[in-house]
């Protein structure tokens, strides 16, 4: 039998590590900036056509390449960052493994122009699916110029599973923020389809994050700033009242580089204590100083997922941080230690016998005995006040009778059945979360926020059909400033939302006003309403069975529902179940999930057997 396993061509080789590298057009904007910014760029450029698909170019004013290092520099593992293993646990660059322009140019075309600043000629290499078309000298200015076509055309398996534009120039504009935030220092610009999106200016952080997210944000952003021997944290969180129910402003760096902690999102919360509205999620802007030996940056692809040597110090030190924040701003209340009869804290001392605190009872202790002479003098008590002093019991004494003769007791009680029948109930609100019908097989249990987000759903998808959407107007419109991605999200979708009973008009510069929104929604605030639509847009499945308009109408009920915790009243629970009922589909909500179960008799039964 012949040998079997072989060595991989270079091509084939470099498809496969872009399958880990490159997996969307905003793959291509991470490895390019973090390049450029290892390069020593001040201005950085960046260009998007037909969100990446078609071109994604990035332009520096860094040191460049020579004609050799232009060459070398799309090859698989070769890079100027390492030179050996030991490197790997003291790196400060952003890229280090060789890896990304190879990757790029094995799955896309590719087009490169750089210069020194002492060479009077660049270099100009094409190169198509990893093979070198052209290289040649050529006139340009200093730093590189990358330009990327055409991604994953040689791979249209990987290509038609891109997804649509907007959400791909969403992932595009994630990418962008989590590098321009690390780098203030540093000019940049995006343009899409030649339209400009961010033009950021050299600042400190809080510039840069106002650039970014608008100049809302500057109003509820709070300092960090604490130095330990393991770490060193510094930057922003969001005042508790502006925290949102969606995420977004959510960002940890360490030596400036992006990263996801799970764990230490947890630490922060955990810092806000119960200060946070229920079911938000604060804003925080945290970069953590490390030694790059206590830090292992090589355990994932991307590079954005980093394992710390004592995680759970740094945890400790974050709660602390936000706790310190919080009260140096009056955020939450504070003990001040340093006035008199502050806490005394005992400390046990070793070997010491410990016993339980003793309390010393007075069985004949009669708290209504008093000396007479402890009234105050001035008050005389009518010789009725003196009787009643004495005869109090008999104030008592018609408690004694029968219940069911009492007549005032008959009139302020009356059993739960009497009750029942007086009022024509059929159905309670539990935890102000479930509606409890009974039915004839047993007890029907209605969850009411997934029921009235079918009721919404259908009722969407008609007037989107119909193009009857009713809008409420607002007295005074509500203007709202967006980011960047949020903002070309909702113009996608303006025409559809707008026929469902929105009124909105693009004011430009990542900015809104709504004049109007549905008038069937369960909140009076549009830009909540507008908030949670557009995460739920950009949060919801991939199914491509499923058209833009139904995920729109999906969205928008799940953000116009009735929230969990909210009293309905007896006709509003009448209203529901009966708007339930004439739905095309009432066992399910708009996601899939139950809205409805039954418990039968028989099961009632079984759980009360003795």
């Amino acid at each position: 039998m012949s040998d079997i396993i072989r060595l991989l061509p270079d091509s084939v080789a470099n498809q496969i590590a872009a399958g880990e590298v490159i997996q969307r057009p905003a793959s291509l904007v991470k490895e390019l900036l973090e390049n450029a910014i290892d390069a020593g760029g001040t201005e950085i450029k960046v260009n998007i056509k037909d969100a990446g698909r078609s071109l994604v170019q990035v332009i520096d004013n860094g040191c460049g390449m020579s004609e050799t290092d232009a060459r070398l520099s799309f090859e698989r593992h070769a890079t100027s960052k390492i030179s050996e293993a030991k490197d790997l646990f003291a790196i400060r660059t952003m890229g280090f493994r060789g890896e990304a322009l190879a990757s790029i140019a094995a799955v896309s075309q590719v087009e490169l122009k750089t210069r020194r600043s002492e060479d009077e000629l660049g270099t100009h290499i094409l190169i198509n699916g990893s093979e070198v078309e052209e290289q040649k000298a050529c006139s340009c200015a200093q730093g590189s110029n990358f330009s990327i076509k055409n991604l994953f055309y040689n791979v249209p398996a990987r290509r038609k599973f891109l997804k649509t534009n907007t959400t791909e120039l969403k992932n595009i504009i994630n990418e962008f923020h989590r590098i321009v935030l690390s780098h203030p220092d540093i000019a940049f610009t995006l343009h899409h389809n030649d339209t400009e999106v961010y033009h950021l200016h050299v600042g400190n952080l809080r510039q840069r994050l106002i650039q970014v997210f608008g100049k809302g944000i500057n109003h509820y952003l709070i300092p960090v700033d604490i130095d330990t021997s393991i770490i060193k944290v510094n930057g922003y969180i969001g005042k508790p009242e502006f925290a949102r129910k969606t995420f977004g402003e959510q960002f940890f760096f360490v030596n400036n580089r992006y990263m996801r902690h799970p764990y230490f999102h947890k630490a922060v919360m955990e810092g806000y204590g119960q200060i946070l509205a229920p079911e938000t999620i604060p804003s925080y802007f945290i970069f953590l100083s490390a030694d790059p030996e206590t830090i292992d940056i090589n355990i994932h692809p991307t590079k954005t997922e980093i394992k710390f040597e004592d995680e759970r110090s740094i945890w400790q030190i974050l709660i602390a941080s936000v706790k310190e924040a919080l009260g140096k701003f009056n955020i939450v209340p504070s003990l001040d230690f340093d006035k008199e009869g502050s806490i005394e804290i005992p400390v046990a001392k070793k070997g010491e016998e410990v016993h339980p605190p003793t309390i010393d009872i007075n069985p004949d202790y009669n708290p209504f005995a008093g000396d007479e002479k402890t009234y105050p003098t001035n008050i005389r008590r009518s010789r009725f006040e003196k009787a009643n002093l004495t005869n109090w019991e008999k104030l008592y004494h018609d408690l004694d009778q029968d219940d069911n003769t009492h007549p005032s007791k008959q009139a302020t009680q009356p059993t739960l059945e009497t009750d029942r029948k007086q009022a024509g109930l059929s159905f309670i609100q539990l935890k102000n979360k479930f509606i409890l019908c009974p039915v004839k097989s047993g007890l029907m249990t209605i969850d009411q926020k997934r029921a009235h987000e079918r009721i919404l759903y259908e009722k969407y998808l008609r007037s989107m059909e119909g193009k009857f959407g009713v809008a409420q107007q607002n007295l005074f419109p509500q203007t709202i400033q967006l980011n960047a991605s949020d903002h070309a999200v909702l113009l996608d979708i303006l025409e559809d939302i707008c026929s469902l009973g929105f009124d909105i008009r693009d004011l430009g510069n990542h900015t809104i006003v709504v004049n109007g929104y549905p008038s069937n929604a369960a909140t009076n605030d549009p830009g909540e309403m507008i908030e949670l639509l557009l995460e739920e847009y950009k949060s919801t499945g991939t199914d491509v069975r499923e058209g833009t308009k139904e995920k729109i109408c999906r969205s928008l009920a799940k953000a116009s529902a009735i929230p969990y915790g909210k009293s309905l009243s007896r006709e509003e629970m009448q209203d529901m179940i009966d708007a339930l009922f004439a739905c095309e589909n009432p066992n399910y909500s708009p996601s899939g999930k139950p809205v409805l179960t039954i418990l039968a008799i028989d099961e009632i039964e079984d759980l009360l057997k003795a």
